[in-house]
């Protein structure tokens, strides 16, 4: 069974193909056979491509164009094409999976897509416009460029959050706005998913006799509380921009900010653009939403970048103890995301604050760029992970497991 995943963002276009038997999914994640990324903002009218093949192909390429139709077409060439070719031709693909950031409350699993499902993506862009219109892009090119027969299944970030308790999900606001979709959905549902099924693979444990906190940090940041294999509690909300600090949204501040900015002039575009692209560690350190830029300065005395980074680890720290809170207990803390994965420095300063639960980090192992790997001591009664999230693998699995449920029906 060949697989495509397209997993597409606002400025950038991430791909893969695998290639599996169908009667049995492989316990570790395979190495895809072709991977592929397009980067619209590397220049005005002008995409970056890069391709490499588990062969060792590797293709470099920058294309002027401003449709992305042309550019998705482009990179699919590759794959049957040139020093990158892994397949005779675009007919061999079995399956395409897309990631789809907003599901809305209608979705709450993975499913395949059909015209209704589109129209639903559509109209949940009023929700997550930064996403959802190029998700729906990506959806577009593959029919135009593999027919309609193909079947494509839409993998939404907010499912997995879809069965929280309606206390997690409810804001104190007046019932009405509840009832016209003013709630928290959470996202970053598939790294969440996949990394806590991985750490049960870990520790050797049943994923239904588990409480995690998974931290998914990376330019974007959540936590999830996940208790019996299911997310009860999120900190993101109605958008990304909830919870956590970022890379360059603000994360949870006083509402009344936005009251007294507006009374102040500001446009509601202008408001959007401080929390989203203004904030978070860009907008407190004035030099980068990247955590290595960060680190780098601080280990140059600017205190604004230390500031950024004592504000980020008290924020982790209380969300962290938040979701012990929603769990009433906790058997690991998963962490994951390029933050996540490679901040050892962060890990120790954001676990030391839950010694008091015996929490004990192997600071050998912390600092060693652990992959997929316990780095508590053996006596730590509360385990600490870091896993290499692969959301295009969770996406993969999803797509056999519902082509196979198609099927047998």
């Amino acid at each position: 069974m060949e697989i495509l995943v397209l997993n597409a963002g606002s400025s950038s276009q991430k791909s893969c193909l695998y290639i599996l038997k169908e009667d049995a999914l492989p316990s570790q994640p395979p190495q895809p056979l072709w991977e592929a990324q397009i980067d619209w903002s590397h220049h005005q009218g002008v995409a970056e491509l890069k391709v490499k093949t588990i062969h060792g192909a590797v293709l470099k390429e920058e294309l002027k164009t401003q449709s992305r139709l042309e550019t998705v077409e482009y990179m699919l060439q590759t794959l049957w094409q040139g020093e990158t070719k892994v397949i005779n031709n675009l007919g061999e693909i079995d399956c395409v999976g897309h990631r789809v950031v907003h599901g809305g409350d209608k979705y709450h699993d993975s499913t395949l897509i059909t015209k209704e499902v589109k129209e639903a993506i559509a109209d949940f862009a009023k929700f997550a416009p930064v996403h959802n219109p190029v998700n729906l892009e990506g959806i577009e090119a593959i029919e135009h460029i593999l027919g309609d027969k193909i079947p494509q299944i839409a993998v939404f970030d907010t499912a997995f959050h879809a069965k929280m308790p309606e206390a997690a999900i409810v804001y104190p606001l007046p019932y009405e706005f509840y009832e016209h979709g003013i709630r928290r959905y959470g996202f970053h549902g598939i790294s969440h998913q996949y990394v806590s099924q991985r750490a049960a693979q870990l520790l050797g444990k049943d994923l239904t006799s588990l409480k995690l906190v998974t931290c998914h940090l990376g330019n974007g940041c959540s936590l999830a509380a996940v208790k019996n294999g299911h997310s009860i509690d999120t900190t993101m909300g109605f958008t990304p921009t909830a919870g956590l600090m970022m890379g360059t949204r603000s994360g949870d501040i006083d509402p009344g900010i936005i009251i007294d900015l507006l009374r102040r002039g500001h446009t509601g575009e202008q408001i959007d653009d401080i929390f989203n692209r203004r904030s978070g560690f860009l907008g407190l350190s004035g030099i980068s939403a990247d955590m290595r830029l960060i680190e780098e300065a601080i280990a140059k005395g600017n205190n604004r970048a230390q500031l950024a980074y004592d504000v980020y680890v008290h924020i982790l720290r209380s969300f962290i103890g938040a979701m012990i809170a929603s769990l009433s207990g906790v058997d690991a803390l998963v962490f994951t995301a390029g933050v996540g994965e490679n901040a050892a420095n962060l890990r120790a300063d954001v676990c030391q604050s839950f010694e008091f639960l015996g929490l004990k980090l192997d600071e050998e192992k912390n600092n060693h760029k652990p992959v997929d790997r316990d780095i508590s001591t053996p006596d730590s009664p509360v385990k600490v992970l870091v896993i290499h999230t692969q959301e295009d693998w969770a996406i993969a699995q999803e797509c056999v497991r519902l082509t196979q449920l198609v099927a047998s029906h």
